[in-house]
């Protein structure tokens, strides 16, 4: 019964990711649409064709290949662009120019993505992207507002005794150092209030102060029984610790040497952004290595080494996820949704900031070419110069080309250790 919960509940958040992938194209099709670009194709997937049917001059459906999606609009290139120098570069720009005018009818001029004002072009390409992020603010504010979310807090939970110089988590040995917090004096129930003479209201103000502080003196003032307590003067120490945000890589930071309280906290929409903030930061510095932790996914995955937990993972892999989570005995229905959805959520937001990126064939990089084309011709206006015409966006086609065949891979790989070796969080 458990492995068919677990099954029926991957399939499930499979399809929200689909639907996901809809609602982003959606957020490019009707601002479109509303614009009149002539828009031929609205798929989910890549590849061949599972099934689909017309609509107008528009084909819907779906695509063997479930990494993504895709709106086409005719006209994704400026037709009128001449270059003063020929090479290999204008060459290839004008044959992708040319391979798209096979497609375009004297009836659709005015109706093509690039005949259209910048505003418009932006409003379109950034439109997916904002579906993506709005999603994921739905879904987290859903999840802290009503199941609520767990937050440290600055009220202390249990003292380190020491620092153990092995990798052992026994007792402390007698050439195990103490750790500063009981070398403080830090007892638990104790609320921080003053870290080096700086009034601490939360652990998320507090966390960096420790961290940043190296191997500097400590001064701490706690609340204990109602009343102010000032402790022994002591030092934090160097320790490696999680980093913050990229929790699979360690760094050496000042430490302390206790646990704070856990509560569970309510949000409001404030609060949510800013937790989305503090992901965002996570999702850019795992996009950043994307490339680096995929090519360690395939290396653990090749040697036989577990499969990290903080691992990239394909939509196979979060779909597996969700059903672990669904399969859980320990988990009570509401725990289960709040994590599905939060995951979902998470997906969401790394999506955006995916599609974000200043490159083709993401919808930044078409971003990135519409503000181009309007801060180029405001400079010649501005310099009584003749408008220089639309930006060559085909000029950038071995990039988009380069960047599709690295996601190509990365993704394949993905999938595949998703099913061989897929990540497990419990």
């Amino acid at each position: 019964m458990t492995v068919l919960i677990e099954v029926l509940a991957g399939i499930l958040f499979f399809a929200l990711i689909i639907l996901s992938v809809l609602l982003h194209e959606c957020g490019h099709f009707i601002p479109a649409k509303i614009f009149g670009v002539k828009v031929t194709e609205f798929f989910a997937g890549f590849g061949p064709k599972i099934w689909s049917f017309r609509r107008g001059e528009t084909e819907y459906g779906f695509k063997w290949i479930p990494l993504g999606g895709y709106v086409r609009l005719v006209g994704m290139y400026p037709a009128e662009v001449h270059h003063r120098h020929t090479n290999k570069l204008t060459k290839l720009a004008d044959e992708a120019r040319a391979a798209e005018a096979e497609e375009i009818t004297d009836a659709d001029r005015g109706r093509l993505f690039s005949d259209k004002p910048v505003w418009q072009r932006l409003v379109i390409m950034s439109g997916g992207i904002l579906t993506n992020l709005l999603l994921a603010f739905l879904l987290f504010w859903g999840v802290f507002g009503i199941y609520g979310r767990p937050a440290e807090t600055t009220l202390v939970a249990a003292v380190t005794p020491c620092v153990q110089l092995t990798k052992s988590q026994g007792d402390c040995s007698p050439d195990d150092p103490p750790a500063p917090a009981a070398q403080a004096g830090l007892e638990p129930g104790d609320r921080i209030v003053s870290f080096n003479g700086v009034r601490v209201e939360s652990w998320s103000q507090l966390q960096p102060l420790i961290r940043d502080n190296g191997e500097g003196q400590v001064r701490l003032v706690v609340e204990r029984d109602g009343r102010l307590v000032n402790l022994t003067p002591t030092r934090t120490i160097l320790n490696q610790v999680p980093d913050i945000n990229n929790p699979g890589r360690t760094v050496t930071v000042g430490y302390l040497g206790f646990s704070p309280t856990m509560v569970i906290v309510h949000s409001g929409p404030g609060d949510t952004a800013s937790q989305m903030w503090t992901m965002s930061k996570q999702s850019l510095s795992a996009l950043a290595r994307l490339p680096v932790l995929t090519w360690n996914v395939a290396s653990d995955m090749v040697t036989g080494r577990a499969r990290d937990a903080n691992s990239p993972m394909s939509i196979v892999g979060a779909s597996r996820v969700a059903g672990d989570i669904a399969g859980n005995g320990q988990l009570t229905v509401g725990d289960k949704v709040a994590s599905g959805a939060s995951l979902l959520g998470g997906l969401n937001l790394f999506l955006f900031w995916f599609n974000v990126v200043p490159l083709p064939p993401m919808d930044g990089g078409h971003i990135a070419g519409a503000i181009y084309e309007a801060c180029k011709r405001g400079i010649f206006r501005l310099a009584g110069k003749p408008d220089p015409g639309p930006a060559d966006t085909a000029m950038m086609l071995p990039v988009a080309w380069t960047i599709g065949v690295l996601m190509l891979v990365m993704g394949v790989i993905l999938v595949v250790a998703d099913v061989i070796s897929p990540v497990k969080i419990f």
